[in-house]
């Protein structure tokens, strides 16, 4: 065995994100803003009693993008982790644990997240570790609980 291959596994970082969610997230904005812009394109074109100004056309394609972006926020949520601890970020919010403050990554039966056990019967769900990415979602917990048994030997 050469020397790299038995370098320990927990020495790279693992970075987790969502595989499913990002083409579905992507999907949807781009079906949001298409219908907004053909509404757009089509609010000036039929005689409805309403007068429609171009102004009217850009706030719906504006409406479209924003709802678009929000789409994507689903695509968002990411896990870094390293022999030093974790960083889930989820939809808006980020967090950091120490692989000490953490008593072990479950994933529960029936649950659609990955979590973080804390202590005083506390969890942390982890949206980039999602049932949906099945294979991945293993592979992502198997390494996360490497990094946590690794730092709880010493």
């Amino acid at each position: 065995m050469s020397k790299d291959t038995k370098r320990d596994v927990t020495a790279d970082p693992v970075i987790v994100r969502p595989r499913r969610t990002f083409w579905m997230s992507t999907a949807l904005a781009v079906v949001l803003l298409a219908v907004f812009v053909t509404v757009a394109a089509l609010l000036r074109s039929e005689d409805t009693g309403v007068i429609f100004a171009v102004s009217d056309q850009i706030a719906m394609i504006g409406v479209g993008a924003m709802l678009a972006a929000a789409a994507m926020l689903f695509a968002t949520p990411k896990v870094r982790a390293d022999a030093e601890g974790v960083h889930v970020r989820n939809i808006g919010v980020s967090r950091y644990f120490r692989w000490d403050e953490v008593l072990s990554v479950s994933f529960p039966d029936g649950a659609s997240f990955a979590r973080l056990e804390l202590p005083e019967f506390e969890y942390y769900s982890m949206l980039a570790i999602q049932a949906v990415d099945r294979e991945r979602a293993v592979e992502a917990v198997r390494a996360l609980r490497r990094f946590h048994a690794a730092a709880h030997r010493n």
